[in-house]
């Protein structure tokens, strides 16, 4: 199989693990101030302690492979996205820091803002970046060619705002999964409320994106590909569906599962509309590519690497698994 695409395989694996695994301690530092009991906030924390610090891991690994294995993509993409880059970076460290000092401080209130603060701002800063390589990069002679600040546009900051909530639904099924009594209930009732918001964002997005950019909208709606690319919709419906159905019927397990498969389906769409550019819609994967030599030796690096994160995420998640009552801290 070609190198080249195997990493970019590699390096969409791992940002859509982040997405997937810190999605939900993100929503649910979204949804942190929304419930007014300490007790219940301090359950809500405990029940992504064990997970937060690793769950990052992916962020790292999709990073640092973007800058391995198309070096021409990431010099490109970097001075685009500076500013929400690096907003992206302290809300973060914010969350972080909040983790560690919650527990122990004299003052949580503080901490709880702090957290849940970091949780929003870096929750809409992804989305940013995600919408503006959507839109396009402007490139001349291989490099950038815009202005420190041509994301913030209409388009960018909708992504933004859409992944924020699509987040805090995250967030809210993974309470649902994971936490017992009122807090179990004000999280079922929290999801049913963010449920037509997410709606209308990945509406909207779906709608948007062919509308604005007659490359994606080719993608799709071409022949035969209208016909061969049906399903990834179709199943998005379903899925939708069956998500709406298992949450108002007491479901555990289901409704997260429901919202882990539509992240899914939206990043399998992403890159449909997106192959094979790297900086749409000038850069393709083989353009942005090193030699044949430092492909090889990444994907070395990829195959001893990878199996050792999975294995610790896997072990982490399974030991950890189950209810978390209320009082119950790993600190």
């Amino acid at each position: 199989m070609d190198p080249t695409f195997m990493l970019a395989a590699v390096i969409g694996f791992a940002l859509l693990m982040y997405v997937l695994l810190d999605g939900f301690d993100l929503g649910i530092g979204i949804l942190f101030l929304m419930d007014t009991r300490p007790e219940d906030r301090h359950t809500m924390m405990s029940s992504i302690t064990p997970f937060w610090d690793g769950n990052e891991t992916w962020l790292v690994l999709g990073g640092a492979g973007l800058f391995g294995a198309f070096p021409l993509a990431y010099a490109t993409l970097l001075p685009a996205l500076y500013v929400p880059v690096m907003v992206m970076l302290f809300a973060l460290v914010f969350r972080g820091v909040a983790f560690e000092y919650r527990f122990k401080s004299g003052r949580p209130r503080y901490w709880d803002l702090s957290f849940s603060l970091g949780s929003i701002i870096a929750a809409v800063a992804q989305g940013i970046m995600i919408g503006a390589v959507i839109s396009g990069i402007p490139i001349i002679d291989r490099r950038f060619a815009g202005g420190s600040f041509d994301w913030l546009t209409p388009f960018n900051i909708m992504c933004g705002f859409g992944a924020a909530v699509g987040y805090a639904l995250l967030g809210a099924t993974w309470l649902i999964m994971k936490t017992e009594g009122r807090l179990h209930e004000w999280s079922r009732w929290r999801a049913r409320q963010l449920v037509p918001f997410a709606a209308a964002f990945f509406l909207l997005v779906t709608v948007w994106t062919p509308y604005a950019h007659p490359y994606v909208a080719e993608r799709w709606f071409s022949r035969p590909n209208i016909f061969l690319l049906s399903p990834l919709p179709a199943m998005s419906l379903l899925l939708g569906v069956l998500f709406w159905r298992e949450l108002n019927k007491g479901s555990e397990v289901a409704p997260f599962a429901c919202v882990v498969g539509l992240l899914l389906l939206l990043g399998a769409g992403l890159a449909v509309s997106l192959y094979p550019y790297v900086v749409p819609f000038d850069v393709t994967l083989w353009d942005a590519a090193p030699q044949r030599e430092s492909q090889m030796f990444l994907l070395i690096g990829v195959a001893v690497l990878l199996p050792i994160i999975l294995a610790y995420t896997g072990y982490n998640y399974w030991t950890f698994r189950g209810k978390v009552s209320a009082g119950q801290s790993y600190e």
